[in-house]
């Protein structure tokens, strides 16, 4: 089951489409890519989610990327 969000798909659609953008205008493989987009997951969490649930976010993270791709 799909996961409830308070964005629109329309939201989350054009910053992704603006992501995946500038990922193709500088060319950056796909290894690059992950790690650029990894390092800003990181980043966000670090600066942006208390440490006491910084692992659960992560992992959460981790397990919805996971199911994505099935």
């Amino acid at each position: 089951m799909p996961a409830l969000s308070k964005y629109t798909n329309e939201e989350v659609e054009q910053l992704v489409d603006q992501l995946v953008a500038v990922l193709a205008e500088k060319k950056a493989p796909v290894d690059l890519s992950l790690m650029c987009l990894g390092n800003t997951i990181t980043h966000i969490i670090k600066e942006h989610v208390p440490e006491a649930k910084r692992a659960a976010v992560a992992q959460n993270f981790a397990n919805a990327l996971t199911d994505s791709l099935k």
